[in-house]
C-alpha cells in the first residue's frame, strides 16, 4: 500500500490511486464501528481520529468527509437510532475532523494535532450536548438546565479528549513509523508528495 504525506504547503501532491483511497476509506470505517460494537469507556472511540487521518491524507476530499459519517450511520444502525435532531448535530461535530484535516494538512507541522484534535473534542462536547438540552427533554429548558446538561456530561468530555488523542496518537503514529520500517526499500519523491513503495 502506498501511503502519500504531504511536503509542502505549496506544492500538489500525487494522486493516490483510488482503490488504495477506497480501501483507506473502508479499513478506517471498519475501525471506527467495530470500536463502537466493542465494550469501552463512552465516546472513547476512534472516530474523530479517523476523521482527522482522513481528511489529512486522503486526496479525496469527498472521500474524507464520508469517513465519520458512514461509520456513525453505520454504527448507529447496528446499536439503533435516536431523536434525529440530536443525530443530526452528532454527524455534523463528526465531520469536523476530517475538514480540519483538509486543512491543516497544508500546513506540514505534526505540532499542529494535538490543538486541532483538542478544538474537534471541545466543540463535539459543547454542541452535541447543547442538541442534548435542546431536544431530549431530559433538562428544564433554561439556563439552569443547560447548565446541569454540561456538568452532567464531564466525564463524557473527559472519555472523549482521552480518546480522541489516544486514537490519533495510533493512526498517525503507526503513519509515521510504516514510513520508516527497514521493509520499505525505497523512497521517491513525485509531485511534492512522498511516495513510499515495498
Amino acid at each position: 500500500m502506498t501511503l502519500m504525506v504531504p511536503t509542502s504547503p505549496n506544492r500538489t501532491r500525487a494522486p493516490a490511486g483510488l482503490p488504495t483511497e477506497l480501501l483507506l476509506v473502508a479499513c478506517l470505517v471498519g475501525l471506527d464501528v467495530i470500536a463502537r460494537l466493542m465494550p469501552h469507556a463512552p465516546n472513547f472511540t476512534p472516530v474523530a481520529a479517523t476523521a482527522l487521518f482522513a481528511g489529512t491524507v486522503l486526496r479525496g476530499r469527498g472521500l474524507a468527509l464520508i469517513v465519520p459519517f458512514a461509520a456513525m450511520l453505520l454504527g448507529d444502525a447496528l446499536l439503533g437510532f435516536y431523536d434525529w435532531r440530536v443525530m443530526a448535530v452528532v454527524y455534523v461535530s463528526s465531520t469536523l475532523p476530517a475538514a480540519a484535516g483538509l486543512w491543516t494538512r497544508r500546513l506540514r507541522s505534526p505540532l499542529l494535532f494535538v490543538p486541532v484534535i483538542l478544538s474537534c473534542s471541545l466543540t463535539f462536547f459543547a454542541a452535541t450536548n447543547f442538541a442534548v438540552w435542546a431536544f431530549s427533554g431530559m433538562y428544564a429548558p433554561n439556563v439552569e438546565g443547560l447548565i446541569a446538561c454540561y456538568i452532567a456530561a464531564l466525564p463524557f468530555l473527559q472519555n472523549t479528549v482521552a480518546g480522541d488523542l489516544f486514537w490519533a496518537t495510533i493512526l498517525f503514529g503507526g503513519a509515521w513509523l510504516a514510513q520508516r520500517t527497514p521493509l520499505r526499500s525505497r523512497t521517491s519523491i513525485r509531485g511534492g508528495g512522498t511516495v513510499l513503495t515495498p
